[in-house]
């Protein structure tokens, strides 16, 4: 299968790139080059053309800004939306049959509270950057309307693994540095997913002959606390840590004093999704448990 890959220099693009030799002929469109993998370099993939695309029958946008203190909401607009639409009217032209576009939980809210997120429920985007992917959303379903291009959209809870950005980075680089954590009694339930589980499941979206036309909140499908969570880590590292019962109450407290409520939210509250229908639409497993994708921590290490 010839498919069209934005974000290839990314955490999760360079994942999916690893495991997709056996099957998929993977063209990057990337800003910088990729050594020994087939790309095509843009200053700008608004520069992409119809003849860039090859001939290809999917195409996986995973390019785009995510949360950064120094973009606008205007940043998120152009990159997030307007790219996302701009690249999807390119690929209807070229005659592209499928197109993967990885949105984000944040669409569906902040937390839950008493049920999982699930596809089929209202949405409630909370900042710039999940209005701007729902934004995208909205506007490729009209275009797949219109012209017949397969959607698929895909919202995934946090991704970990190794080198990964953002909480789950901190979280790894403090299990490394501290012997102690302060999560002893946290007991919030939250999903997430592996990297390499979400690249697998992006694979199946863009093979899957029943895909088409459904929104995934990918997921692990293992809900854990940030303190199961966080041991999984030190396990994964080979490391002993040690949780100190302080009460989550005090944790946010001190997070709004040093201007930190957001994070403290995202690590302590939360945040369930209903990914059931991944596995009745198309057949999908996790390939990876949390533990064994958290055991590739080390692995990295060495």
């Amino acid at each position: 299968m010839n498919v069209v890959l934005t974000g290839a220099t990314g955490f999760i693009g360079q994942k999916l790139l690893n495991i997709s030799c056996e099957n998929f002929d993977v063209l990057a469109l990337t800003r910088k080059a990729l050594p020994e993998r087939k790309h095509k370099i843009f200053s700008e993939l608004f520069d992409v053309t119809v003849s860039d695309l090859n001939n290809a029958e999917v195409f996986i946008h995973l390019a785009g800004i995510a949360h950064s203190p120094l973009s606008c909401d205007a940043d998120y607009e152009l990159y997030n939306t307007k790219l996302t639409l701009f690249l999807a009217q390119t690929a209807v032209k070229a005659n592209i049959k499928r197109f993967v576009f990885v949105s984000s939980i944040g669409v569906n809210g902040t937390s839950t509270q008493k049920k999982a997120f699930s596809s089929i429920e209202s949405v409630s985007p909370h900042n710039a950057y999940s209005q701007s992917k729902y934004d995208a959303e909205i506007g490729l379903k009209k275009i797949a309307q219109e012209s017949g291009l397969e959607l698929v959209i895909v919202r995934p809870t946090l991704v970990y693994g190794p080198n990964a950005p953002g909480n789950f980075g901190l979280l790894t680089k403090l299990v490394q540095k501290l012997p102690f954590l302060p999560f002893g009694l946290a007991d919030n339930k939250c999903d997430f997913i592996a990297v390499h589980n979400l690249a697998d499941f992006l694979l199946t979206c863009a093979k899957h002959p029943d895909a088409a036309g459904h929104t995934f909140l990918a997921s692990d499908g293992e809900t854990v606390s940030i303190k199961g969570f966080t041991n999984l880590i030190a396990r994964g590292l080979n490391k002993s840590i040690v949780q100190l019962p302080i009460p989550t109450c005090l944790l946010r407290l001190a997070a709004r004093v040093i201007g930190k409520s957001s994070m403290a939210e995202q690590l302590l509250g939360n945040l369930q999704v209903d990914s059931s229908n991944a596995l009745e639409v198309l057949g999908w497993v996790p390939p990876y448990t949390m533990e064994q994708a958290m055991a590739s921590l080390s692995e990295s290490k060495k």
